[in-house]
């Protein structure tokens, strides 16, 4: 299956499953490129960037997984990149 370049966006909201949503990220560490969190005190959320480069069916298994979590939000955006 052909790899994909996807950028996925979490909004962690106070309460949220931090430990469960490291723990998913630990599982898909070998497609995991790069990986930014900012915290923003002033609105008690921290905002996470992943950069993934994986077959489609992982990214959206990630994806989803991440997004059914307790006051975790995501947004997939992906690249129209074609694997070389």
């Amino acid at each position: 299956m052909e790899n994909r370049v996807a950028m996925i966006g979490i909004i962690v909201e106070a309460g949220g499953s931090v430990d469960t949503m490291n723990a998913l990220l630990h599982e898909f560490r070998e497609y995991i490129v790069g990986r930014m969190g900012v915290p923003y005190p002033k609105r008690n959320i921290s905002m996470i960037s992943i950069m993934i480069d994986a077959p489609q069916d992982k990214i959206a298994s990630l994806s989803g997984k991440l997004g059914s979590l307790a006051n975790i939000s995501t947004k997939t955006l992906y690249s129209n990149l074609k694997e070389v």
